[in-house]
C-alpha cells in the first residue's frame, strides 16, 4: 500500500472552490490531456452525492484505453469528499479530498492510498512509473486550478 499526499493553497473563496470540485463535469478540466480522460456516465448531475458512480475512459499508460469506475463514498459539504475505485487499473484506490479555509485562500489536501496491480511487478512499476505519473497529474492539476482561480 502506498500513500501519496499533496497540499496546495488556492487564492479563492471556499464556496467557489467547492462549487467547482463538486461538479463531476469539471474533473476533465484538471486532468492532463495526454491521459485521454473522458467521462462516459450519461446524465451526470451538476453536483456529486454520496453513492454516486462515475465511469470514465482513460489512458494512463502508453495510450492503452481502459475503463475506470469510481464511487463517491463520503461527502461533508465544503470540508471533504472521498472517491474509491470500483473498477480500474489499481488493486486499491482510496482518494480523500480535504478543503480548509485559510487567510490565504483554500488549503486543498489530497490523500491518496493505493495499491498497484501485479504484486512485485506493481511495486517495481510504482517506483519506476506510477509515482512519477501521479506527480505529473497533480502538478498539472495544481497549475490548472491556479489558472482557473488566479
Amino acid at each position: 500500500m502506498y500513500t501519496f499526499k499533496r497540499t496546495q493553497t488556492i487564492a479563492a473563496p471556499l464556496d467557489e472552490i467547492w462549487d467547482f470540485v463538486s461538479s463531476p463535469a469539471n474533473l476533465q478540466k484538471i486532468t492532463p490531456p495526454y491521459m485521454g480522460f473522458n467521462v462516459i456516465t450519461s446524465n451526470l448531475p451538476e453536483k456529486m452525492y454520496e453513492g454516486m458512480i462515475i465511469a470514465y475512459k482513460v489512458s494512463p499508460l502508453m495510450g492503452l484505453k481502459m475503463k475506470w469506475v469510481t464511487e463517491i463514498t463520503h461527502i461533508k459539504e465544503k470540508e471533504f469528499f472521498v472517491d474509491v475505485q470500483q473498477q480500474g487499473p489499481y488493486r486499491f484506490w482510496h482518494h480523500e479530498h480535504h478543503f480548509k479555509e485559510t487567510a490565504a485562500g483554500v488549503e486543498m489536501t489530497d490523500i491518496l492510498n493505493y495499491r498497484p496491480p501485479f504484486g512485485i511487478l506493481g511495486q517495481i512499476a510504482n517506483q519506476l512509473i506510477i509515482e512519477k505519473k501521479l506527480e505529473e497529474i497533480f502538478e498539472f492539476r495544481k497549475r490548472k486550478l491556479e489558472e482557473i482561480f488566479g
